[in-house]
C-alpha cells in the first residue's frame, strides 16, 4: 500500500528539513511525498528539496500565496493513492509511522480515518506539555490498543474537545476527497473535515502506538490567531453552523456539545493574559468565554 504524504509548506526552513528527513527515514519506503509551497518568500527550502533527487518526491510551488485553506485543498486534490496524510511542514514522523498506518488499515477494513498516537514537541524539538495538550488529554478517549469511533459518538467527542493532532491522521482518499475542506475556515478546517467525515458515515480508528511528533510552538498560525482573538471568532461561527447541522440530523448530544463548545471557551479564557493590553482582542475573548457571540 502506497501512502501519499501531502505537505502544504509555508514556514521555517529548519523545521521543513526535519519534516522531510523524517519521511526519508521511514522503515516502510512505499510512500510518495508531495510538497505544495505556498509561495514562501525564501525559495531555498524548495531548492534543497529538489536537490535531493529522490524520485518519490514531487515539488509544486504556487506562483502566488493562496492561503492555508486553499493550499490544504490543493493537497487533497493532488493525492492519487488510496490512502493519504496531510503532513505538517513542521512536524516529525517517527520511523515507524508509515508502517503502522499500513498495519492499521489492514486490520480495520471499515476505517476511513486512522489516527496513530502522537507526542508533542516544542519549537526546538524538546518534549512539550502545554495547557492545551493537558486539555486535549482530558477530552481524548481513554482506551488501550485500538478503538473505532463513528457517527454521532465521533462527532460529539471531537466537538466537545478537539483532542486530535490533525497532521498525524491518515485518510482513505475516496471517502475524504468528495468532502473537501469547508471554505472560509483556516483554523478549524481540520476539525471540520473530521466532523464532515463522521456526518458522511466515516469511521476513525485510534491507536495508542506513538509514531509521530506533533510540534506546538508560538509561531504557528493557530497560536498567533488565538492570541489576537481571530481563532475564536472563527470557532464561534463554526460551532453555530455545525450545531444547526447536528440538529437537522437529529444528533442531539452532538448539538449540545456544539452549543456549549466548552473546551473552546476555556481555551479563550487561558489567552486573556496575552490580550490584556489589547482592548479589541480582549473583548473578542471575553465574548467567546461567556457565550455572548462573536
Amino acid at each position: 500500500m502506497t501512502l501519499d504524504i501531502m505537505m502544504p509548506f509555508y514556514g521555517r526552513a529548519d523545521h521543513f528539513r526535519l519534516a522531510v528527513e523524517s519521511v526519508l527515514a521511514q522503515t516502510n519506503t512505499d510512500w510518495r511525498l508531495v510538497v505544495l509551497d505556498d509561495a514562501y518568500p525564501d525559495e531555498a527550502p524548495g531548492q534543497w528539496l529538489v536537490g535531493l533527487g529522490d524520485p518519490r518526491i514531487e515539488y509544486v510551488r504556487h506562483p502566488a500565496n493562496i492561503g492555508i485553506n486553499a493550499n490544504f485543498q490543493a493537497a487533497l486534490d493532488a493525492a492519487t493513492a488510496d490512502w493519504m496524510v496531510i503532513f505538517g511542514c513542521d512536524d516529525v514522523m517517527l520511523p515507524g509511522y508509515v508502517a503502522r498506518v499500513v498495519e492499521l488499515v489492514a486490520k480495520h477494513p471499515a476505517a476511513t480515518m486512522v489516527h496513530p498516537a502522537t507526542s508533542v514537541i516544542d519549537g526546538d524539538g524538546n518534549p512539550a506539555r502545554t495547557l492545551v495538550d493537558l486539555m486535549k488529554s482530558v477530552y481524548r478517549p481513554h482506551f488501550r490498543g485500538e478503538l473505532e469511533l463513528s457517527g454521532e459518538a465521533l462527532a460529539t467527542s471531537v466537538t466537545r474537545g478537539n483532542w486530535m493532532n490533525f497532521p498525524a491522521i491518515a485518510w482513505r482518499r475516496d471517502s475524504v476527497a468528495p468532502l473537501g475542506f469547508r471554505a472560509g475556515f483556516e483554523i478549524v478546517q481540520d476539525l471540520a473535515l473530521v466532523i464532515d467525515g463522521a456526518l458522511a458515515g466515516g469511521c476513525l480508528v485510534l491507536d495508542d502506538s506513538v509514531v509521530f511528533h506533533y510540534r506546538r510552538h508560538s509561531e504557528s498560525v493557530s497560536s498567533w490567531q488565538a492570541a489576537d482573538g481571530r481563532r475564536f471568532r472563527e470557532e464561534a461561527r463554526f460551532f453555530a453552523q455545525i450545531g444547526d447541522e447536528y440538529e437537522a440530523r437529529g444528533w442531539t448530544t452532538a448539538r449540545r456539545a456544539a452549543r456549549l463548545h466548552l473546551s473552546s471557551r476555556l481555551n479563550a479564557l487561558t489567552r486573556l493574559p496575552q490580550a490584556f493590553r489589547n482592548p479589541e482582542s480582549r473583548g473578542v475573548l471575553l465574548r467567546h468565554v461567556f457565550g455572548a457571540g462573536s
